[in-house]
């Protein structure tokens, strides 16, 4: 459909939590999901980077992710409900400030409930980088960025500056 600008740190929308999709709007999210789509592309393009864009990063302020890792996977209204005791700590990375990288913890693993686009209802297991990528985009749905979830004070690094491995512990 379109390449949307993709909001970047500072903007307020980024910020806000995003309301859940109801299953008459399915063709509104359809469309959602288009952008998204095309814009996760065109940075991946641009970037060389870019597993999986949440709506509120166009500036569609509802509860849709959209991953690309092989083959397109649609969320609508995803919830994390199962969390690992066991954590992983990483540098983390966002498409809202892609020359920034942060050191966060996250769930090892973690299971996803979530409707596609013709209402199903799904679970997911993911585990590892996977695991990694949904809390993150789970986040920017309730306004979280992952600077909120820095494990310190010096967990941040430039892009350009930074040698180190990206998986932590």
């Amino acid at each position: 459909m379109a390449v949307r600008p993709i909001l970047q740190l500072g903007n307020p929308d980024l910020h806000r939590v995003c309301r859940p999709v109801a299953q008459e709007e399915l063709a509104f999210a359809a469309l959602v999901v288009e952008d998204l789509h095309d814009t996760l592309l065109h940075f991946r393009e641009r970037n060389g980077m870019g597993r999986a864009i949440a709506a509120p990063q166009i500036g569609a302020l509802v509860r849709i992710v959209y991953m690309h890792t092989g083959q397109p996977t649609v969320f609508i209204n995803p919830t994390l409900i199962d969390l690992s005791e066991s954590k992983m700590t990483l540098w983390d990375d966002c498409m809202s400030f892609p020359d920034l990288l942060v050191k966060v913890e996250r769930h090892d693993r973690c299971v996803i409930r979530y409707r596609d686009l013709d209402w199903a209802e799904h679970t997911m297991e993911l585990k590892g980088s996977l695991s990694e990528l949904l809390q993150h985009e789970c986040d920017h749905l309730d306004g979280i960025l992952a600077l909120s979830r820095a494990v310190d004070a010096q967990s941040f690094a430039y892009r350009d500056a930074f040698e180190g491995p990206r998986l932590i512990t």
